[in-house]
């Protein structure tokens, strides 16, 4: 059975198609009112103004990069002052950047080291991957990296920088790394040649 989220985010972004094709405007307020019904179907005592936003063009997924770096069996994690738990440094992909530069962005933003993205270990969709509902439909992808340069150097959102053993690895936060993940950007750190994961 469908969770009151999951006919919501559908029924918004029936109604964000309808609006960006439609051109009669009885069928345009029509889907101005599916949106305010979706917008109402996730309203409660604590978000009694919660609508969804207004956007232009077709509805699709948002994107939240990772940069996976390993030393032989290590790891590189950053710890979220937010959560005070361990993830991969990333974050939303910023517009007109390539994937690439996205994940290397972030990660020098994040750690303070210069890395090159050169393989993709996966992408899934958050909520099929097990990941915790998220307002959004979101697809989460992992970059492997090589580390060029740098010293650690912490910001705003991360507190602490390290590097960690595969077989001893610090509570992750749930919401941005799950280890399922991480395990199989290690296995492809192990075997190259392995295929991308996508589910």
């Amino acid at each position: 059975m469908r969770s009151l989220l999951d006919i919501s985010r559908e029924l918004a972004a029936m109604a964000q198609a309808g609006l960006t094709y439609s051109k009669d405007p009885f069928d345009r307020e029509r889907f101005l009112k599916l949106r305010t019904i979706a917008s109402e179907l996730l309203q409660n005592p604590t978000h009694l103004d919660f609508q969804w936003p207004e956007e232009h063009g077709y509805t699709t997924p948002k994107i939240d990069v990772r940069g996976v770096l390993f030393q032989n069996d290590q790891v590189l994690l950053v710890k979220e002052r937010s959560s005070q738990r361990w993830t991969l440094p990333g974050g939303w992909a910023d517009v007109n950047m390539t994937l690439s530069e996205n994940v290397e962005r972030e990660f020098l933003e994040e750690t303070g080291y210069h890395v090159q993205a050169h393989s993709v270990a996966s992408i899934v969709e958050m909520e099929k991957a097990g990941y915790p509902k998220q307002l959004h439909s979101i697809y989460k992808i992992f970059l492997l990296c090589d580390l060029i340069d740098g010293t650690p150097k912490t910001n705003i959102e991360v507190s602490e920088i390290a590097f960690y053993p595969m077989n001893n690895l610090p509570p992750l936060d749930q919401n941005r790394t799950g280890m399922a993940d991480l395990l199989r950007a290690y296995e492809q750190h192990l075997n190259p040649t392995a295929p991308t994961f996508f589910n």
